[in-house]
Order: structure tokens, then C-alpha cells, then sequence
């Protein structure tokens, strides 16, 4: 990654149903969201950098061509996928090794998770970390699976898009800046110098 271009990997293609939404980073999760969700369930992690479709047409013309986007294409972020993650490393592990070229003006990750709903929140048993609450929350009847993709600008703007495995419809994805703040955090602080 840090010695990747953003002409380096091929971005995922915009689906057709992909929402229309207010702002250009809101429609950048929702694409990576929908463009997951083509790819089915049960994937590892995917990361993304986000570059400004109007300076990837103008500095990179062939490319833009080739992805199809052209002087009619929206202005907003195109997300390219990198390299898959290390199976086997922590996120946050690998997300500390990360540096962007200056043509990254943001990134994503879009992950899958098992959640509790907030009611099933206050029954975790005191003192449970890591491993053992993993198992714990995965045995928990309540449980729910979940897709979650979060996408942060250099500039701080950031916004999720969270899909539940039970109602897997571009129509039922939540969008929101605050719903995964500390994989925000995490995703953010890969843009620190």
C-alpha cells in the first residue's frame, strides 16, 4: 500500500441499484456495500483507497476509460480495491502498516461481524475480552451478522453503511458518520504522518 498507485488494482464496478445518496462519500460506502454484497457472505476484510473521480479523468484518462468512467460519470470518489488483507493478522495490525499515496484522498474497509442488538449488550459478562467474548457473542442466540463498510476522508468526513445478514437489500442498509467510530478511528489514523 504504500507504494501503490491507485491505478495499481481494479476498482469494483458500480452496481445498478446502488442508492442515490446526498453526499459523495455516502455513495462511495453504498457502492463498496453493494459491491460486496454482490461478492455474497462469509469474505474477508476489503480495503480501499478513495480517489477523486474527477482528478483520476483528468490525470488518468486511459484508466478512467477503461473503469468506464467518463465526462458524464458523477463527481464524487471512485473506490479502487487493494491487495487483500493477511489472513491470520489482526485488522488493526495491519491497518498500522498502512501508508497512502497523496493521490488517496480517503479509504474504506468493509468487514463482515458478528453484533449484539443493545438489549443483548448488558448480559456480557463482566471482565470478558478478546477471544472469549468472540465466542461468547457467536453462541449468543441474539446474535446478528453483520457487513460493515466505513469510509474516511483525509479531511476527517467519515460515514458507515451497515447491512444485516437477514435483511441483505440494498433497501435496508443503514447509513450513518458515527456507527463504527472506532474502525473510523482506525481507518483515519492510517492518513497520520
Amino acid at each position: 500500500m504504500s507504494n501503490s498507485s491507485p491505478s495499481d488494482h481494479t476498482p469494483p464496478m458500480p452496481a445498478p441499484g446502488t442508492p442515490m445518496a446526498a453526499s459523495p462519500l455516502t455513495r462511495a460506502a453504498l457502492e463498496i456495500d453493494e459491491y460486496a454484497s454482490g461478492l455474497g457472505w462469509d469474505k474477508p476484510a476489503r480495503l480501499f483507497a478513495l480517489v477523486d473521480t474527477a482528478k483520476l479523468r483528468k490525470q488518468e484518462p486511459g484508466l478512467a476509460s477503461q473503469l468506464g468512467i467518463d465526462a458524464a460519470s458523477a463527481a464524487g470518489y471512485t473506490p479502487i480495491e487493494q491487495e487483500e488483507i493477511p489472513r491470520g493478522k489482526a485488522l488493526d495490525e495491519f491497518l498500522g502498516t498502512i501508508a497512502w499515496p497523496d493521490a488517496v484522498v480517503g479509504c474504506a474497509l468493509t468487514v463482515e461481524r458478528l453484533m449484539l442488538p443493545p438489549s443483548a449488550e448488558a448480559s456480557v459478562p463482566e471482565g470478558m475480552k478478546g477471544k472469549q467474548l468472540t465466542q461468547w457473542v457467536a453462541a449468543h442466540p441474539d446474535r446478528q451478522e453483520v457487513r460493515m463498510t466505513v469510509a474516511v476522508l483525509r479531511g476527517g468526513a467519515r460515514e458507515s453503511a451497515i447491512r444485516l445478514r437477514e435483511k441483505d437489500s440494498p433497501n435496508e442498509v443503514l447509513t450513518g458518520p458515527d456507527l463504527v467510530p472506532g474502525l473510523a478511528e482506525a481507518l483515519a489514523a492510517t492518513f497520520e504522518s
